[in-house]
């Protein structure tokens, strides 16, 4: 029985025993390779078919993400109203969503019902259409929407920044117009879907309570389908930054707020500083208690927010620093920012801060690890990323050993204002 007298012994993250549970993986008939992770007390499963068919690979530009958002807008033998009623009618969610190099298509359901469910996305695949009636309405739809946020600073300020970073024709710079939705046809989606999905390259991700037999039901629904017949060339896009560093643009002359945004180029997941970095940008402004909370929000009260974080692209990425503040007060938030890379450069971090972090990273990937939808998406981005289970434990070593000092010179490496892009939008 608990002696409830006594207080329970309170133990840090860092102390953990954190693991992974790992996935289990097989090949369907035409290749196409499967991970799942058999998990969890509920009967619901995920199923998601992950296709390399993001902006990366499109030759005209929002042509991969309209593909990919009128998906379920019709096919040859249902209309987009009949897909949705059929999806609601077994209490099932249809998703998909399109990133910089890859798309994809999501469900979530109850398991019994996944043998029924499966044939449909699989005509999702194979026959949809992208009705013209259905087309106009997404592109109506989307140039309003699209006249409603460039009002916005912030909306604004987060196209732009990628632009300086990557250059407009790279595929994480560039964004849209309301010209390019004009320019957009039917028989681009069309070629595009039969290249990127009908015959591109899939995986497929599933998680939950699985099916005994459910190898067979994705064989017999998708094994059959021309997935993966040629391999998938990724372009090399060189990218073209901006020459110039500091901007300032005035988007709406009665703004009270200014959105700011101050970033640099950074090196993906595979370069061996980026797991210490990690460590050091949390500290910087990576959760609330980071010092760029600590300093510009409560202390100086500047803004309600202000974080900083690196990208999780594929290819190539960047470390940024993102906030809203006052507009009489914005250009010394971006002083006060600089002033907190200085303090990283220049003093060393007291080692109550530096636990503080570490139990914050620790904890919050338990929190991230909880259930198996949370960590077949951790498996996900290690495979699409070409990492190992070696690259998550190394990662954890990394928080719970890296030193202040190893942490110091990173910021002396990686926080220099020279290096930083800086952007204001009032």
């Amino acid at each position: 029985m608990l002696d409830r007298t006594k207080a329970p012994v309170i133990q840090d993250a860092v102390d953990f025993d954190v693991k992974l549970k790992p996935y289990e993986g097989f090949k369907l008939d035409n290749a196409t390779p499967v991970y799942t992770i058999n998990a969890g007390a509920e009967e619901v499963v995920m199923l998601e078919l992950v296709f390399y068919a993001g902006n990366w690979y499109e030759d005209k530009n929002i042509v991969a993400a309209t593909t990919n958002h009128l998906l379920k807008n019709g096919t040859k033998n249902k209309t987009a109203f009949a897909i949705n009623e059929f999806f609601e009618f077994y209490g099932a969610f249809l998703s998909r969503s399109c990133f910089n190099e890859t798309a994809t298509i999501t469900l979530h359901c109850l398991n019994k019902h996944l043998a029924t469910l499966l044939p449909v996305v699989t005509e999702l695949i194979t026959d949809a259409i992208f009705p013209e009636s259905e087309l106009a309405i997404y592109k109506q739809n989307q140039k309003q929407r699209l006249s409603v946020n460039l009002k916005k600073c912030d909306f604004v300020a987060n196209r732009l920044i990628d632009e300086y970073i990557y250059g407009f024709d790279h595929p994480y710079g560039k964004y849209t117009s309301a010209n390019d939705f004009d320019q957009l046809e039917q028989k681009d989606l069309v070629d595009f879907y039969e290249q990127y999905y009908t015959k591109g390259k899939c995986l497929v991700f599933v998680a939950g309570k699985l099916p005994a037999d459910l190898q067979a039901m994705l064989n017999k629904e998708l094994g059959q389908l021309p997935f993966n017949q040629d391999d998938t060339i990724i372009k090399t896009i060189p990218q073209i930054r901006a020459s110039q560093k500091k901007y300032r643009i005035t988007n709406d002359i009665d703004s009270v707020q200014a959105a700011i945004r101050i970033g640099r180029p950074f090196p993906n997941r595979h370069h061996p500083d980026f797991p210490k970095v990690q460590v050091l940008n949390n500290l910087f402004g990576g959760f609330f208690g980071s010092r760029l909370m600590s300093n510009i929000r409560e202390e100086k009260g500047y803004t309600y927010g202000i974080h900083s974080f690196l990208q999780n692209h594929i290819h190539d990425t960047a470390l940024l620093i993102s906030t809203e503040a006052g507009r009489d007060v914005a250009e010394a938030t971006i002083t006060e920012v600089y002033k907190e890379m200085a303090v990283l450069r220049d003093e060393i971090i007291e080692a109550d801060e530096l636990d503080l972090v570490r139990n914050y990273m620790i904890g919050s990937l338990l929190g991230d690890l909880d259930g198996p939808f949370q960590i077949m998406a951790r498996w996900k981005n290690y495979i699409l990323n070409n990492l190992e289970a070696d690259y998550f434990y190394n990662s954890l070593e990394t928080v719970r050993t890296v030193t202040a000092e190893e942490l110091q010179e990173l910021a002396k490496k990686y926080l220099k204002p020279e290096d930083f892009y800086e952007l204001l939008v009032i």
